[in-house]
């Protein structure tokens, strides 16, 4: 299973981090349109990101809501039929949530660093350190601690839960 080490914040100021994510990666970010469906799942998470009507990515991961640097443990598997595979996983499990969203990314060494746009809930920072199969999540807290500190990020701004929980809070 492959594993990073991740966090999630609020954004108060876009432009300072656009900036910083650009400037630590020397490279202006891939822009990605993403429509995440979340299924109900027992034991973790299940999502098929649709990317486009040809590509998509069915991702399995389990993590804890914390607010601090956490690390994640996925599986994805890539299809050129999501549309079908989304009409599958909706009839075998039920649709959970969906979260639609601009995602700028940026590669800073081996972090993704995502700048989002999500839908009727505003703009958020995600980093996702990525780890080698056996190493040690120590490294990885490091790397997101310096990310953090980096782009400025307060404890208040952390997030401990995902889009999807946050989305259907809000319909509550």
């Amino acid at each position: 299973m492959a594993r990073n080490v991740e966090i999630k914040a609020s954004l108060n100021n876009i432009k300072f981090c656009l900036e910083k994510a650009e400037s630590l990666s020397g490279f202006h970010p891939e822009i990605i349109e993403q429509d995440d469906f979340f299924f109900k799942c027992d034991n973790g998470r299940l999502k098929l990101r649709i990317i486009s009507n040809n590509e998509g990515e069915l991702i399995f991961y389990i993590r804890e809501n914390s607010s601090g640097p956490i690390t994640c443990e996925y599986f994805i598997s890539k299809t050129t039929e999501p549309k079908k595979l989304l009409e599958v996983l909706e009839k075998s499990y039920g649709i959970h949530g969906r979260v639609k969203k601009t995602r700028k990314l940026f590669l800073i060494g081996r972090s993704r660093v995502h700048i989002d746009k999500v839908d009727n809930l505003g703009d958020f920072l995600e980093f996702e350190v990525v780890l080698k199969e056996d190493e040690d999540t120590n490294s990885g807290e490091k790397e997101a601690e310096y990310l953090i500190n980096q782009f400025e990020i307060k404890d208040s701004d952390l997030i401990n839960r995902a889009y999807v929980d946050l989305i259907n809070d809000e319909k509550k």
